[in-house]
C-alpha cells in the first residue's frame, strides 16, 4: 500500500471527473468486446474468435483549479497512448489543452488518469511526462471491479514525492486524501443519471412503482413518528408523565415552522394548483394522441398513395 502524502494539500473532487472516466472505461470495454449481437456477421467469421484484453486500461487528463492550498478538479479529458511504447500523443494533448482553456480559461491541467486496481510502476513514466505542464501533478486511478462488500468510492488520488529507498532518491506515489464536492447542475445530473434506469434492467412501470413505494415508506414514517409525539404529549398534559418544558418548546417551534393548512386562501390556492395541474395533463395526453393520430394518417395516406399509383387512382383519406 503506498504511504499517506505530507505535502498538506487539500483535494475536492467532483462527480463528473468520475462519470467521465467511467463512460470512457465502458465505452472503450464495448468497443473491444462488442455484444455477440453486433459481432455475429456470416461475413466475418473471425469476429467470434476475438479475445477480449482483461488488464486494458484508458487514460485522460484531469483539470481543475487551485487556490493557495486546495486543488479542486472539475472537469477531465480523454488522452491518446501509444501502447507499443507507452507515450502520450503530445499533440494531441496539446490540443486539447488548448481548446479546453478557450472554452474555460481558469482551469489548468492538473493531472492525469487511469483505470485499475493500483498504482503500477509504469505509471510514474506517464507522470513524469506530465511535468513539463504541471511540476507536481495528481493522479486518479478509479478501480473499475465491481466489489460490492465496498462501501468506499473506488477512487484514489496520487501524488508524487521524493523518498530515499536504499540510498536512491526515487520518486514514489503517495496516497492523497480528497473530498467530494458537488454543484446544484452536478447534483442534477448524478441524480438524472442514477434514476434513468432501475439497476435491475425493469421498465419505466417498475421504476415507477419503486418510487411510489419509497413515498408511501416514507409518508408511513412521518405518520408514525407524528402519532408517538401526540400520543407522549397527550401523557403530559394528563399528567401521566413529568413535563419537559426543552421538548414543549421543541414541540411548539415546530408547530409555529407548519404552513396555516386550514385557511379559506389555503384552500383556494390549493384547488388553482390542482386544477393547474389536471388542466395540464389533459394538454399533455390530447397532445400526444394528436400527434398519434397524426402519425397514423400520414401512414394511411403514405399506403395509398402507393396503391394509387399501381392500380389508378384513388382520393387520400385525409
Amino acid at each position: 500500500m503506498a504511504p499517506s502524502s505530507s505535502s498538506g494539500l487539500t483535494f475536492k473532487l467532483h462527480p463528473l471527473v468520475m462519470l467521465n472516466i467511467s463512460d470512457h472505461f465502458t465505452r472503450v470495454k464495448t468497443q473491444l468486446n462488442p455484444p455477440p449481437s453486433s459481432c455475429a456477421n456470416g461475413n466475418n467469421p473471425s469476429s467470434g474468435d476475438a479475445t477480449f484484453p482483461q488488464d486494458f486500461r484508458v487514460y485522460g487528463c484531469v483539470i481543475g483549479a487551485q487556490k493557495g492550498r486546495t486543488v479542486e478538479i472539475f472537469n477531465s479529458f480523454e488522452l491518446l497512448l501509444d501502447p507499443t511504447t507507452d507515450t502520450l500523443d503530445r499533440s494531441f494533448l496539446e490540443k486539447k489543452q488548448e481548446l479546453y482553456q478557450k472554452v474555460f480559461p481558469n482551469f489548468y491541467v492538473l493531472g492525469w488518469y487511469s483505470t485499475g486496481s493500483e498504482a503500477n510502476e509504469s505509471d510514474m513514466s506517464i507522470h513524469k511526462a506530465l511535468m513539463d505542464i504541471n511540476e507536481s501533478p495528481v493522479y486518479v486511478l478509479l478501480n473499475p471491479a465491481i466489489n460490492h462488500a465496498q462501501k468506499d468510492l473506488p477512487v484514489t488520488i496520487y501524488e508524487s514525492e521524493f523518498h530515499v529507498i536504499d540510498g536512491i532518491p526515487q520518486s514514489i506515489f503517495v496516497n492523497a486524501s480528497y473530498s467530494i464536492e458537488t454543484v446544484e447542475a452536478e447534483r442534477i445530473s448524478v441524480d438524472h443519471v442514477a434514476h434513468l434506469k432501475p439497476s435491475d434492467g425493469g421498465s419505466a412501470a417498475t421504476q415507477l412503482a419503486a418510487h411510489l413505494t419509497g413515498i408511501h415508506s416514507a409518508i408511513k414514517m412521518l405518520n408514525s413518528r407524528i402519532r408517538v409525539l401526540h400520543q407522549y404529549l397527550g401523557a403530559m398534559q394528563k399528567g401521566d408523565i413529568p413535563c419537559d418544558n426543552s421538548l414543549l418548546r421543541q414541540a411548539a417551534s415546530l408547530l409555529r415552522s407548519l404552513p396555516a393548512a386550514q385557511s379559506e386562501k389555503f384552500n383556494e390556492d390549493f384547488l388553482m394548483e390542482y386544477n393547474d395541474k389536471l388542466l395540464m395533463s389533459y394538454l399533455a395526453m390530447i397532445t400526444n394522441c394528436t400527434s398519434n393520430m397524426n402519425e397514423v394518417v400520414d401512414k394511411f395516406n403514405t399506403a395509398y398513395e402507393r396503391n394509387s399509383r399501381r392500380g389508378g387512382s384513388r382520393t387520400p383519406f385525409m
